[in-house]
């Protein structure tokens, strides 16, 4: 049985995770992501979508202004703030759901959080900038520490680690330190093994397969397997066809400790989370 938590928010809100799965649904307002770039890069367009996903059943909305796909490079604050304000300012108070944003600098975070963001989910876990924590930590808000290796410019060029469990856990502790170190309480954090990002095929699989082994972190986990490359290595699909191979890694990742999973098409996966869930519960009833 997974652990509960209640993740702490900005104005004492909480977010429960681990009675049932929570679905974060991905608005990328980039030109370039990619799964979906450039389809929500009109700012109404985007919001019509983010009320959409909620209605979907999403738990969270989270929206990224800066693609990380594989080869990308990082963009400006200005373009960043650029593809993202629009979209927070028109969704403010149509929302019942968090929000959170995908970025990597506290410049972004700070003036995301300031127009009703609730979390921060860096790819970097506090690599590439390192005021992001103050700047959570100042906005009382959620920070998701994902695992990288490298930057989205190289890293499927990096060389593959002999044992990647030891890695991710290691740079985990490492970050979770620095969250500390910048006055972000443990109450407020998540944890992302970083699927496909820099990680050959047989780990992405070695990962889902052995998600629980973070558990020794003491930290509710995120899995985004959402139409990654590797799911188009075993199935040859295209990126947009990818959603049955995308359903049974988000049930293997709940399966093995997900608390949230991060996921493109979220009317499917939210069928996917609240079948495979009561499918693990009824698992537990009858081992007590």
């Amino acid at each position: 049985m997974r652990k509960q938590f209640n993740l702490s928010l900005p104005g004492g809100k909480l977010l429960e995770l681990g009675r049932r799965t929570a679905v974060v649904g991905v608005l990328n307002v980039t030109p370039d992501s990619f799964s979906d770039g450039g389809r929500s890069l009109d700012p109404a367009r985007a919001i019509d979508r983010a009320i959409e996903m909620e209605a979907e059943g999403a738990d969270v909305i989270e929206i990224g202004g800066e693609s990380t796909r594989p080869g990308s490079e990082s963009v400006s604050v200005e373009a960043e703030l650029t593809r993202l304000m629009p979209v927070l300012q028109g969704l403010f108070g149509r929302l019942r759901v968090p929000i959170s944003i995908d970025t990597c600098k506290s410049e972004v975070a700070r003036a995301a959080l300031d127009s009703g963001a609730a979390l921060i989910n860096d790819v970097s876990a506090l690599r590439f900038d390192p005021d992001l924590a103050g700047v959570v930590s100042g906005a009382g808000a959620g920070l998701v520490l994902m695992h990288m290796r490298g930057a989205p410019a190289t890293m499927q060029r990096t060389p593959p680690s002999e044992d990647v469990f030891p890695e991710i856990i290691s740079d985990l502790r490492t970050a979770i330190a620095a969250a500390a170190t910048g006055g972000i309480p443990s109450e407020s954090l998540i944890v992302d093994p970083g699927l496909g990002f820099g990680k050959s095929l047989e780990q992405n699989l070695e990962i889902l397969n052995h998600l629980n082994r973070l558990e020794s972190l003491g930290l509710p986990i995120m899995a985004g397997p959402s139409r990654k490359g590797f799911i188009g290595k075993l199935t040859g699909r295209g990126i947009t066809e990818r959603v049955f191979g995308t359903a049974a890694s988000v049930a293997a990742a709940i399966i093995r400790g997900a608390h949230l999973v991060r996921v493109h098409d979220v009317k499917e996966m939210v069928d996917v989370a609240r079948v495979t869930d009561a499918v693990a519960d009824a698992a537990t009833q009858n081992t007590t």
